[in-house]
């Protein structure tokens, strides 16, 4: 029996090219017990005609379902579905129609509401983002992350890709951020140091589920990452926020009772000040004096357009009291999710044990992929062609918020992505945010970023590394004119 030709039609909303459009439209027929095993297709002369397509892209689509044993070739008789094809369920989908879990009591504990920080999907789609944390498509080198990929994905690194390592990482991966990344922060580590990770993210929530417990105190900067309070209060440790300065976090302001510092010395999270080297070195003594360790979030440290960065705290530790995390997802695209942590033996072996009881390991393709891409060179280049962008676009930033007369709250020593400001007193950027999106302008109220339960209301951030140099004044100007409205 032939499908009748005029039961195929292309999805407007699929996406992809043609060719893959025409597989996908055929695969899901069959999927959906539309098209049996046996029966025959349109030929590709006439299945063209009919989609307004060439009949080359057809006849590609077709032998990639035949490739697939969605579809079997006749010699000159056609294209049959074939006898191998994957099947409809001999059951339909349901829904349940009536709950009757109480999920109030079920909940044995509660996660939400997450990260309490708003950054809507369409974010590229306004004309003034200053959103922090996204890539921006014309910095970012595509195609030879694509290269790279492809390569990962040959047979010479089949295993890598396609391995369970079960607890372990791509070996050339941990060589590489070993014998290249760590060094340039003046670090040395074994291969037993080093741990791979989902992003930087997953490397505190490691280091927190480690190092804490309900009977240990740790302190962590005010204002700072709104997702590692989160992950405190999953540990259920308890924590004291410390106010930083100019300088970043005051080691003289630390609780005694401290078991665990997070501290992010080379670009504090939001304010973007640097700790200075005499306050790491002072950091330090008082880690040894009190007897507490370190976790040193090494955040935005490549961005550094201004001025070298100063040393890793961790390169000037020389007691083992620091653990490091790095991380590859801001520098090369978010959505990337990788990252590292670099310890003493011990404390590795503890968190590796604990991530291959929630993932096992990153997925072995993107880590090879990764190591190509640092040890052909691109990352470099990347993070110059970066670093340039950013040093241009700080450059019109700091003369825009001069020109419109906003506060600087916080100014990086060596550069980064963002400022962080200060509006007048009594002024809510969270309102401040929902009015100026009607102006298509994206700006990052600061409240989330506070431990405190009543939160400054005054500060907010704005990141240039996903706006383009022309758009900054012309958006500044916006913020400007409604807090003058205000």
């Amino acid at each position: 029996m032939s499908i009748a030709v005029d039961t195929f039609f292309l999805d407007p909303s699929a996406v992809g090219t043609l060719q893959a459009r025409v597989q996908q439209m055929v695969a899901q027929g069959i999927l959906a017990g539309r098209f049996r095993a046996g029966e025959r297709l349109p030929s590709s002369r006439k299945m063209a005609a009919h989609l307004g397509v060439s009949r080359i892209t057809v006849t590609l689509a077709y032998t990639e379902l035949v490739a697939d044993d969605y579809l079997t070739s006749r010699g000159r008789s056609g294209f049959f579905v074939s006898e191998n094809a994957p099947e409809p369920p001999a059951f339909p989908a349901k829904r349940a129609q009536v709950g009757t879990v109480d999920w109030s009591r079920a909940i044995g504990q509660r996660f939400a509401p997450g990260l309490n920080m708003d950054k809507p999907a369409d974010w590229a789609s306004y004309k003034y983002p200053f959103i922090y944390g996204q890539a921006d498509k014309t910095l970012f080198d595509t195609a030879n992350w694509r290269l790279c990929a492809l390569r990962a994905l040959g047979m010479r690194d089949f295993s890598a890709m396609t391995a369970d390592y079960y607890d372990g990482d791509d070996p050339q991966l941990i060589e590489f951020i070993a014998r290249q990344t760590l060094p340039r922060r003046g670090i040395l580590a074994d291969e037993d140091e080093i741990l791979v990770t989902m992003g930087a993210q997953n490397a505190l929530w490691l280091s927190a589920q480690v190092l804490l417990n309900s009977r240990r105190m740790a302190a962590i900067e005010d204002p700072c990452y709104p997702a590692l309070r989160n992950i405190l209060d999953q540990s259920r440790c308890q924590y004291t926020p410390v106010p930083v300065d100019g300088d970043g976090l005051p080691p003289d302001a630390l609780p005694d009772d401290t078991d665990v510092v997070f501290a992010t010395p080379s670009h504090q999270c939001p304010t973007t000040s640097t700790m200075s080297v005499d306050r790491r070195k002072a950091l330090l003594r008082k880690a040894e004096e009190d007897d507490f360790l370190i976790v040193e979030d090494d955040y935005e440290f490549e961005m550094s357009f201004l001025k070298p960065p100063s040393p890793s705290l961790k390169s000037l530790d020389q007691n083992g009291r620091v653990i490091y995390v790095g991380s590859f997802s801001k520098s090369l695209f978010p959505g990337l999710r990788l990252g590292y942590l670099v310890g003493p033996a011990p404390f590795i072996r503890e968190a590796r044990a604990l991530r291959a009881t929630i993932l096992r390991h990153p997925p072995g393709h993107i880590q090879r992929t990764v190591s190509y891409y640092l040890s052909l060179g691109h990352y470099d280049a990347l993070i110059r062609r970066m670093s340039k962008a950013y040093h241009a676009r700080r450059q019109v930033m700091d003369a825009a918020l001069k020109e419109y007369g906003l506060n600087v709250a916080g100014h990086g020593t060596y550069g980064g992505s963002a400022v962080w400001l200060r509006a007048p007193d009594g002024t809510d950027t969270a309102q401040l945010s929902a009015q100026l999106r009607e102006d298509r302008v994206l700006m990052e109220p600061g409240a989330p970023f506070f431990a405190s339960e009543t939160p400054p209301t005054e500060y907010f951030r704005l990141a240039y590394s996903s706006i383009p140099s022309s758009k900054i004044a012309p958006g500044v100007r916006l913020i400007a004119r409604a807090l003058a409205e205000r």
